[in-house]
């Protein structure tokens, strides 16, 4: 992208240090990695649970990681940002608190990945040993009708 050619070298003095190392590689939606390491590095889970209507609670929890606010500066700060939802990896949300709800129209019948993934208020994506922070937990969603005679050719039977 732009001004991607400086090198490492070029900060100019006095600026704050930059967080984590940016690297070459992008996640699946072409964002850059922002490399982060160490037992301070972010971590996110996410638990999804059927709802008492007809969707799911998604919850996330974090390790080392603040959800920033909306509209906070476009900075990279250690452990803040936004983490945004993924369902079969297609983006649906982003997060400024731990809870989601999923509306049961973006998760038809079948199994589904419902994946968080920590953003860093510049847009980068933290990441662990190349790989970027998150969690996907699965869900299987099956049909919502209640069970019920089901018609046959039974339910007519010829005049005797």
């Amino acid at each position: 992208g732009p001004g991607g050619g400086a090198s490492a070298g070029a900060a100019a003095a006095g600026a704050p240090s930059p967080v984590g190392k940016v690297l070459d590689d992008t996640d699946d939606s072409g964002r850059p990695l922002r490399e982060v390491g160490g037992k301070d590095a972010p971590g996110v889970g996410v638990e999804v649970t059927p709802d008492s209507a007809d969707g799911w609670d998604v919850r996330l929890t974090f390790r080392h990681f603040r959800v920033s606010a909306p509209g906070a500066h476009p900075t990279a700060v250690t452990g803040r940002g936004p983490a945004c939802l993924f369902v079969d990896g297609r983006r649906i949300a982003r997060l400024y608190t731990p809870r989601y709800r999923l509306p049961a129209r973006l998760v038809p019948h079948g199994t589904h990945h419902v994946t968080a993934r920590l953003y860093a208020d510049d847009g980068t994506v933290w990441a662990v040993h190349g790989k970027p922070v998150q969690s996907t937990a699965d869900i299987t969603v099956s049909g919502t009708r209640p069970p019920g005679p089901t018609p046959g050719s039974a339910d007519r039977l010829p005049d005797g």
